[in-house]
């Protein structure tokens, strides 16, 4: 661990160190360029259909000011923003500022805090920037964020900023297809696992009986059987589809970032993609990551870091010697690979790290009874094949009350309301819905938050765990919460239908109702197999890492296949916020819900904003 003392200072030995703006190239005329920056107080962005070049080919991109990624917006904290968005496509379009602070109407999501633009309109987004840090924007209309409708944003802290840097670049990290977007998931609805082509082959299986026996081999594979689910499911789309991009470039293009040996190389690093969770790392060079998700944590240093679909991290590089380094995002599937160079010199390569071995699920996967440790299959393979050769599914029978665990129940917590608002409390307390949309319940969901990401259990280096972060300064709310809520992440992937609680977004019977001020803690707990990036718009929450006032605040997390996980919100900002996984086509399919923070309001009609009185 690095402290915050440690950054000062060595800013101060760096003195005038020149810090060059993000995409810059050292004026070598010969490096990839990257897009335009723009900064200031007000800013005009067209929507538009481009014409792109990735590795090669020729695609059509949605982009602002023709750029793929969209342009580097550069702003400074306490500013106020003025932005004209001009819609020049043939359908609506609209623009969220993901991670940014302000009034929900200016949120961008259409049909819940405005109408979107029309063609050949324009909107006018204006607010206060409340915050510093590395963020982006996108589309929130149909699938245009897939298509290239994406792009980052650097926020310049008002006051000093803790990190010591002399350079730095923004990776932003995202998925690209030639394939319309639509065709890609109606065919994901036909067939979930039509681009998985890592399915677990007869070798496979000599293997697990070399390993396990062959009863518990076979025992395995019936349970698998079962429940008609693959464990090499890793990702809906794959590197079949997709071309995996580093500024818009595709691994052939080879973007490199310059830097002079001994300087500290700060990497803003924007997950952009539509659906791909990458595993990033740059071998031989550790990373200290100084900020997640926009806000500064505590100096730690890795070699890895699973960054999650609209996840941020901020990492300071220090490349001593006279060689190039592979910056190298690899797709949670291990079925393809974003790829950059940071280097001393244009031309200078590194070595391409070959693709790791694809990972596959376990039964810690599937939170069962007896599942063992992570990466083996424990002891409930065998009970659960004999469930399977009787016709019975390897969840059928479960009491979903029992996954508790000793958490507290948000109907035992008194909420300090009026009985209407605790009416409106209940309705969000939505009771799980099992039927055709939801294919099983984690039996036994365990907090996996000091637990690598899927696939990096193995690895002999430094992972990066959610335990491992801690924000720099001290919370802003100390409170403890003053009632829970859970909410299940729910779905059927052979049909390919994604849920809260067993509803899609089409079906739910209300918002999900917290009340100004309010202290609450949600608990997630994911009933699938998939990591799942959850998002919450208009507010930070604090990851319950432990009994501690450093707990991470981040906008958004992974939640892993069987995984029981808290936050704690405070509901300071009144108005309807989206809620929803960051994974494109499973958001679209119906895993989202809406988040109302209703205004405290006394008995003479007067609004009650003393709330933050009680706040640290």
């Amino acid at each position: 661990m690095i402290s915050r003392r440690y950054f000062l200072n060595t800013a101060a030995a760096l003195g005038a160190a020149p810090i060059l703006p993000a995409w810059a190239r050292s004026g070598d005329a010969n490096a990839i360029t990257g897009p335009e920056v723009l900064s200031g107080t007000e800013f005009h962005l067209l929507a538009q259909r481009t014409r792109v070049g990735i590795d090669g080919k020729a695609g059509k991109a949605i982009t602002i000011n023709g750029q793929l990624p969209a342009p580097l917006l550069r702003w400074r904290e306490g500013d106020d923003l003025t932005l004209h968005l001009q819609n020049d496509l043939d359908e609506d379009t609209s623009i969220h500022w993901h991670g940014i602070l302000l009034p929900p109407e200016m949120d961008g999501v259409p049909g819940l805090s405005f109408p979107g633009v029309k063609p050949g309109e324009t909107f006018t987004y204006r607010f206060r920037l409340k915050q510093a840090g590395t963020y982006w924007y996108h589309s929130h209309s149909g699938l245009q964020e897939q298509s290239g409708h994406y792009g980052p944003i650097i926020i310049e802290p008002k006051h000093e900023d803790p990190v010591a840097y002399n350079r730095e670049y923004v990776i932003v990290l995202s998925d690209w297809t030639f394939e319309n977007p639509a065709r890609i998931f109606a065919r994901l609805k036909k067939n979930s696992e039509a681009s998985n082509f890592q399915k677990r082959t007869l070798a496979d299986f000599f293997r697990d009986v070399g390993r396990d026996g062959i009863g518990n081999a076979f025992a395995e594979r019936a349970m698998w059987g079962a429940m008609r689910m693959d464990p090499a499911d890793i990702a809906d789309v794959t590197g079949a589809t997709y071309t995996y991009l580093v500024n818009g470039h595709g691994p052939q293009d080879n973007w490199t970032g310059l830097f002079e040996p001994g300087e500290r190389v700060r990497l803003r690093i924007i997950n952009a993609s539509a659906m791909t969770i990458f595993n990033l790392r740059l071998p031989d060079l550790p990373m200290i990551i100084v900020q997640a998700d926009g806000l500064d944590v505590s100096p730690v240093e890795t070699d890895e870091i699973q960054i999650g679909v609209a996840e941020t991290y901020d990492v300071v590089v220090q490349p001593k010697e006279h060689k190039a380094y592979t910056l190298m995002a690899e797709s949670i599937d291990r079925s393809g690979y974003g790829r950059a160079t940071l280097a001393p010199a244009m031309g200078m390569q590194a070595p391409i790290p070959p693709l790791r071995a694809r990972p596959t699920l376990t039964m810690r996967d599937m939170a069962m009874a007896g599942h063992g440790s992570h990466g083996g299959h424990g002891e409930a393979a065998p009970a659960m094949a004999e469930n399977a050769m009787s016709g019975h599914s390897a969840h059928d029978g479960m009491d979903h009350g029992s996954m508790n665990n000793g958490a507290m129940d948000h109907r035992e917590m008194e909420h300090r309301a009026t009985d209407d608002e605790k009416h409106e409390d209940a309705s969000t307390a939505h009771d799980h819905k099992q039927g055709a949309g939801v294919d099983g319940v984690a039996e036994i969901p365990a907090n996996r938050l000091s637990e690598p990401g899927i696939g990096l259990e193995n690895e002999p280096h430094r992972v990066l765990i959610y335990a491992d972060l801690r924000a720099l300064e001290m919370n802003p709310d100390m409170r403890a919460p003053e009632r829970e809520m859970e909410l299940h992440l729910t779905g059927n992937m052979a049909r390919y239908m994604w849920s809260f609680d067993g509803k899609k977004f089409s079906e739910v019977d209300g918002p999900i109702v917290f009340h100004e001020g309010e202290r609450v803690r949600l608990t997630l707990v994911n009933d699938t197999m998939m990591s799942h990036p959850i998002h919450l718009h208009g507010m930070f929450f604090d990851v319950v890492t432990g009994d501690h006032h450093y707990k991470p605040r981040k906008h958004t997390i992974i939640v892993k296949p069987g995984e029981k996980l808290s936050v704690d919100v405070t509901a300071d900002a009144v108005g309807d916020w989206a809620f929803h996984c960051h994974l494109l086509y499973h958001m679209m399919a119906g895993m989202m819900q809406v988040v109302s923070i209703r205004p405290r309001v006394h008995d003479n009609g007067e609004m009650d904003h003393s709330y933050h009185k009680g706040h640290s």
